[in-house]
């Protein structure tokens, strides 16, 4: 489990869950305490317990794509929670398809029902007083998005701290991704802290200077 944080009137709290290590994020809004959980890949007992740590009211599942490390405990948090679960449209068949969210493959195939809201690019999702904007970074998936707002980016599986999301799964497109991250990633301000879908957060500074699979 990584720290919690809290800052630019949003609270942020990382849980790393699952077999593949991947990154849960609990946001929230302070002053209101409603909040989002983005990707709640595995440990829904666990991911449970951290928002009524945080005294979170969370009426939104949202998924950065489609693959079974950042889905698998989608089903159990909508039926605790009520929550409804947002995807973009491009990823949507992945939640209810273990073929499609490649969990076929595992000794475990998950399937999810299907999405409540589909997102679009630059749709905007609110919590509180805080919101984030939906920005289809597709590459490592047609439907991955990464969300925007208040000086910090969620960037699923599409950019990574010194890394970059595989493309050589179903439906990647390593030419796509770069168009994702370049025009979009790396159009946000430098200094805006990016939470990858695996691993420690960084900066789109760092990144534009230092990621050996960007040009």
């Amino acid at each position: 489990m990584k720290p919690k944080q809290e800052g630019n009137e949003m609270i942020i709290d990382i849980l790393e869950v699952g077999e593949y290590l991947a990154n849960c994020y609990l946001v929230g809004c302070e002053k209101t305490r409603a909040g989002i959980v983005i990707d709640p890949g595995d440990a829904g007992d666990f991911v449970i317990s951290k928002i009524k740590q945080n005294k979170l009211r969370i009426d939104k599942i949202v998924l950065t794509h489609g693959h079974l490390d950042h889905i698998g405990a989608v089903e159990y948090l909508r039926n605790i929670l009520g929550a409804k679960v947002l995807i973009h449209s491009g990823d949507a068949e992945m939640l209810t398809s273990p073929e499609r969210n490649l969990s076929a493959f595992t000794a475990s195939p998950m399937a999810a029902k299907e999405p409540d809201i589909l997102l679009e690019d630059g749709q905007i999702i609110e919590f509180g007083e805080t919101a984030l904007k939906v920005l289809h970074t597709p590459g490592h998936s047609p439907g991955g998005i990464s969300l925007y707002g208040e000086g910090v980016v969620f960037t699923g599986d599409t950019l990574f701290l010194g890394s970059v999301g595989r493309t050589d799964l179903p439906n990647g497109d390593f030419d796509l991704l770069m168009s994702s991250i370049q025009g979009k990633l790396f159009a946000l301000p430098d200094e805006t802290i990016i939470y990858p879908g695996h691993g420690p957060e960084t900066t789109v500074e760092q990144e534009k200077n230092f990621n050996p699979f960007v040009r």
